[in-house]
């Protein structure tokens, strides 16, 4: 049977599936800056005509973000991080402590049956970052390490879904944590959450993530 003919529309989505495989495989991360029209062409072989309208169409989906005079930026890596980011924007810090809830306590719970010793590596990584950056009166050290343990924590879990919905908290959670100043009031809730997944303690991971949420909500 002979081929069809390629049609512009297929050339588009040869360019936008280009652009998606470069999202999945991390060369292109969330606000990073696309390169411009021509290279980008170049590389995946078709006109910079086509690769305008690919890029409108990721910025549809909230995947990029066209700005006027500057460039094109990644928003999200998938759809599913655009429209959680989408909605966390419209809610309130209590409806994303929910949610946290929802997905950190049965996150844990999967991390304490599931977890490697390369997972166990990374959580304690996390946690001696946060403890040097307490140390040195460092907020956004603090803030970034304590946001890599909870998303280490999801990632433990070893579940796609529950990591791709978290990733899309995680900037409206960076922007919720405030550096502790002189004392670490979450610091014991944390330990317990890390013990309890190093021990492999279902039940206790998760209460100890639960704990650890209420505190936050005060």
């Amino acid at each position: 049977m002979p081929l069809a003919p390629t049609t512009p529309a297929s050339l588009v989505d040869q360019a936008i599936e280009g652009m998606r495989a470069l999202l999945a495989s991390g060369e292109w991360t969330v606000g990073t800056r696309i390169p411009p029209e021509p290279v980008l062409g170049a590389a995946l072989g078709v006109s910079r005509n086509t690769v305008r309208e690919a890029v409108k169409a990721l910025a549809h989906v909230g995947l990029l973000e066209v700005r006027r005079g500057d460039g094109t930026y990644v928003a999200a890596a998938t759809e599913m991080q655009a429209l959680m980011r989408r909605q966390v924007d419209r809610v309130d810090l209590a409806h994303l402590l929910e949610v946290r809830h929802a997905i950190e306590v049965r996150a844990a719970a999967l991390a304490a049956e599931r977890r490697t010793p390369d997972d166990l590596a990374v959580l304690d990584a996390a946690m001696a970052r946060r403890l040097a950056a307490l140390a040195a009166d460092d907020g956004p050290a603090f803030v970034t390490a304590d946001v890599d343990f909870h998303i280490a924590v999801v990632a433990a879990a070893h579940n796609p879904l529950l990591v791709e919905l978290y990733d899309g908290l995680v900037e409206t959670l960076r922007a919720s944590i405030d550096h502790p100043g002189d004392a670490d009031d979450l610091g014991p809730e944390h330990d317990a959450v890390l013990a309890a997944i190093r021990a492999g303690d279902v039940h206790a991971a998760a209460a100890a993530s639960a704990e650890l949420l209420e505190h936050v909500a005060g």
